[in-house]
């Protein structure tokens, strides 16, 4: 039978030379051949190599080992070489070569290998190799054994510095690759643990390699268990990922994705590769008090790479949430929280400031094509009047826009379109808010101290700039216009503006606990930070209650006004201003010059003749006013005045 074409070309290509070098080697001794095989090496492997001592025992299996074997780096690298080889021993099947023109290597082993591998910080690298030619496939290589095996690596651009063992063992029959790390990882201290398949089962794209890997890095926690079946081309894993930590910020240098500060939390999930996307599937996590589930996919083949998640939340705490708008997430009483995390809690709770001033990170921005779609069915907290949130959000070359952000409110809604664009260090940002029949007795309950009915409308704007979200507000311009129609208030809460007996008293003087809307209006311009009120009324069944004054935005003070004027004759309510000062974190109210007068009289009065004291504050009524209407009509007819409800009718 005629040998194959293939066969004949590697026999005269391969065994004619090799013949007369084992003929010139048995005579003058196998280190003859060193400068050869250096040079074959070398130019493979596009770097110098060098061998001390070359032994052959010739057979049918060929046995070749070389001693003290350095593979060196690029051109004008200096240091320590890539590699060196005390001993490297490759086993060659003669036979298969003469016979068949076939590459078999049955075993090639590595005995107490060392590895220098080097990243600089202008991103170049020592262990990048350039090969020369290219294989046909025709090349089989059965095991690879490694006995004390040792690498340093250090890449300038992850901070990491690790020293790493490797070795292979044989485990009940089956090879094992096991590989052991310490040193640092992003500057934080790291240790990790390899137990995987044999080393060449990587390339058996036929049967899946087993993996057991798990890693603690600073005080993050990482394990990852299962199978690929064919990691080079990130296909076919099944794997079950873990991760445990205090802030999952942290994750950002071990996985480039750019994630904001967050409480402490615990994630799991499948980790799959499927048509080279990586993808973590039944996501179940915990962050401070809030849970996630859903899936995450990213394209790493893109340039930026793409990721697509949906995120659904079955009770989410809006604190856990903070890293995203650049405060401290999570709260004090959240659980697990690390004494740092308390620590900045603490700091943030004792800075005058309320608006964080946290900058955001416009590099970031472009990291990644980003694609969320988020829901949270329900959102803890008794003082908060929300019950669920919406998101999606899209950044695509670093342009984020919220369509939308949107915020139940018992039957209602917040709705808000947001558009951030990153400027160098800065990023400017327009939004949109509507505010859809928020209903008010949710408004109220969150108080805990007054109640109501009936739904109020309006809408918001804000275009801006800055590097923060207190930087942004204290620029920008805009408004926000708010209107109710029909519905009830708490009398208490129509009387915060006038001096308070509290509930006992208004009842024993025949006053409703609860008295009909007949229109609320307030209309408030923004304007490079300052925020200043238009029009401010309130127009119940006892009193028409007004509003004037600012709060500037970029200092966070407060100077407003509150007037309550009854419409009927009453006891308990003067027509004095209510003045609200201090900061947006800490507001103080306090009555004004008129009231504090009457109230003096009152106290005075009382030391004389106790009914006298209730002479100050006797109103005679100013019986029906149209201003709440009147401004309603005007606020209805400025931009997103469509949104507000319809003015109540005359003759009411």
């Amino acid at each position: 039978m005629a040998l194959p074409r293939r066969a004949v070309i590697w026999s005269m290509a391969l065994g004619v030379p090799l013949l007369a070098a084992v003929l010139v080697a048995v005579i003058w001794g196998w280190d003859l051949l060193i400068p050869l095989v250096a040079s074959r090496a070398a130019a493979a492997l596009g770097r110098p190599v060098t061998i001390a001592h070359l032994h052959i025992v010739p057979g049918r299996i060929v046995s070749v080992t070389a001693d003290d074997v350095t593979i060196g780096n690029p051109p004008d690298w200096t240091g320590e070489p890539l590699a060196r080889l005390p001993v490297l021993g490759v086993q060659l099947d003669a036979w298969a070569l003469l016979r068949h023109g076939r590459l078999v290597v049955p075993l090639v082993s590595l005995d107490r290998p060392q590895l220098t591998a080097t990243q600089l910080p202008n991103g170049a690298m020592n262990y990048q190799l350039q090969l020369a030619g290219h294989s046909d496939g025709g090349e089989t290589i059965g095991e690879v054994r490694i006995a004390d095996g040792s690498a340093r690596v250090r890449l300038a651009k992850l901070r990491a510095d690790l020293t790493i063992g490797v070795t292979t063992r044989d485990r009940g029959g089956e090879a094992q690759l096991v590989a052991n790390a310490r040193g640092s990882y992003n500057a934080q201290p790291v240790t990790a643990e390899l137990v995987g398949g044999p080393l060449l089962a990587l390339q058996d794209t036929a049967h899946p390699w087993r993996l057991d890997f798990r890693m603690q890095n600073g005080p993050t926690q990482v394990a990852l268990t299962g199978t690929v079946l064919d990691p080079i081309a990130l296909q076919g894993a099944d794997l079950d990922l873990r991760l445990a930590g205090p802030d999952m910020a942290l994750l950002s240098a071990l996985t480039g994705l750019p994630i904001p500060p967050t409480p402490n939390y615990a994630l799991s999930g499948r980790l799959d590769f499927a048509d080279q996307r990586v993808q973590l599937r039944n996501i179940t996590a915990r962050v401070g008090s809030s849970d996630f589930e859903g899936s995450i996919a990213i394209d790493p083949k893109v340039e930026p790479p793409d990721m697509v998640a949906n995120l659904t939340s079955r009770r989410v705490d809006l604190a856990d949430l903070g890293g995203f708008i650049g405060a401290a997430p999570g709260r004090i009483s959240t659980p697990d929280q690390s004494p740092e995390q308390r620590a900045q809690l603490a700091r943030q709770e004792a800075a005058p400031k309320l608006i964080p001033d946290t900058p955001i990170s416009v590099p970031k921005l472009h990291w990644a094509n980003v694609h969320l779609r988020y829901r949270g069915q329900s959102i803890l907290g008794r003082s908060v009047p929300l019950d669920n949130l919406d998101v999606v959000l899209d950044i695509v070359d670093g342009n984020v826009t919220l369509h939308p952000v949107s915020f139940g409110v018992g039957k209602g809604r917040i709705e808000a379109t947001v558009e951030l664009t990153p400027q160098q260090t800065a990023v400017h940002a327009k939004a949109d808010v509507a505010f859809r029949a928020l209903d008010v007795s949710r408004l109220m309950a969150a108080t805990g101290a007054f109640q109501g009915a009936g739904t109020i409308s309006g809408t918001g704007t804000l275009d801006a700039t800055g590097s923060s979200l207190a930087g942004m507000l204290g620029t920008g311009r805009g408004g926000v216009r708010l209107a109710m129609a029909g519905g009830d208030l708490s009398a208490v809460l129509v009387n915060l503006s006038g001096l308070q007996f509290g509930k006992a008293l208004l009842s024993a003087l025949g006053m409703p606990e609860r008295t009909q809307v007949e229109c609320f209006v307030t209309d408030a311009g923004l304007d490079r930070g300052v925020l200043r009120i238009q029009a401010l009324v309130l127009d119940t069944g006892e009193a028409i209650v007004t509003g004037s004054g600012s709060a500037n935005l970029r200092d966070e003070r407060i100077d407003m006004q509150l007037r309550s004027e009854s419409k009927h004759f009453a006891i308990g309510s003067l027509p004095a201003p209510l003045n609200i000062g201090g900061t947006l974190k800490n507001p103080s109210i306090m009555p004004g010059a008129e009231l504090a007068a009457r109230g003096g009289a009152a106290a005075g009065l009382g030391v004389v003749f106790p009914p006298l004291a209730l002479l100050p504050t006797i109103q005679f009524g100013t019986g029906d006013d149209d201003r709440c209407a009147r401004s309603l009509v005007r606020a209805k007819h400025q931009p997103g005045g469509q949104r507000l409800p319809p003015a109540p009718r005359s003759g009411r």
